[in-house]
């Protein structure tokens, strides 16, 4: 595996992804706001964040070159570069459950770590996401007791705060 520059093209693919409205909602915390996505839904959410230096948005790529997994990395706070955000992230679902996600979330903490020398990595996961939260919990990220309740179109869903210590 290996993570790289998002490139527009990738949107088509990770967008095909996401098969139904409760995988949109756990994956994007309803930020794209409709469902189904198009294939450039994805490019037009980026298009605004992309120049400000302060999202980057990677894809992972297998041996063969093939797209298998996305993720962005954002700074939350603009006066605290020592704190990074992890989003968006997500595994083509036929590769999941083989310890896919754990790799690319270790690399992105990796690359947090030593390109953008972060010494946190931050995310959300919903309680009703069991195997994400499973994910990254075998990457090393721990709750840290702040939750955090969203409203969704299909209700009301706690999201657990988590970390990386780097």
């Amino acid at each position: 595996m290996e993570l790289k520059k998002y490139r527009e093209e990738d949107s088509q693919i990770i967008c095909s992804w996401i098969k139904d409205e409760k995988s949109l909602y756990q994956w994007s915390a309803n930020r794209i706001g409709k469902f189904p996505l198009s294939g450039n839904d994805l490019n037009e959410n980026y298009a605004p964040l992309i120049n400000s230096k302060r999202f980057i948005p990677l894809s992972a790529f297998d041996d063969n070159g093939n797209i298998m997994g996305h993720l962005y990395i954002r700074y939350p706070d603009k006066d605290n570069d020592s704190i990074v955000r992890f989003g968006f992230v997500i595994i083509d679902p036929v590769l999941r459950g083989h310890g896919n996600g754990k790799k690319m979330v270790q690399m992105a903490a990796g690359y947090a770590k030593n390109v953008l020398d972060a010494s946190k990595v931050t995310l959300g996961v919903f309680t009703n996401n069991n195997s994400a939260r499973h994910c990254y919990e075998a990457a090393g990220f721990r709750p840290i007791g702040k939750t955090e309740v969203y409203k969704m179109p299909a209700g009301e869903w706690e999201c657990i705060e988590m970390e990386l210590v780097l």
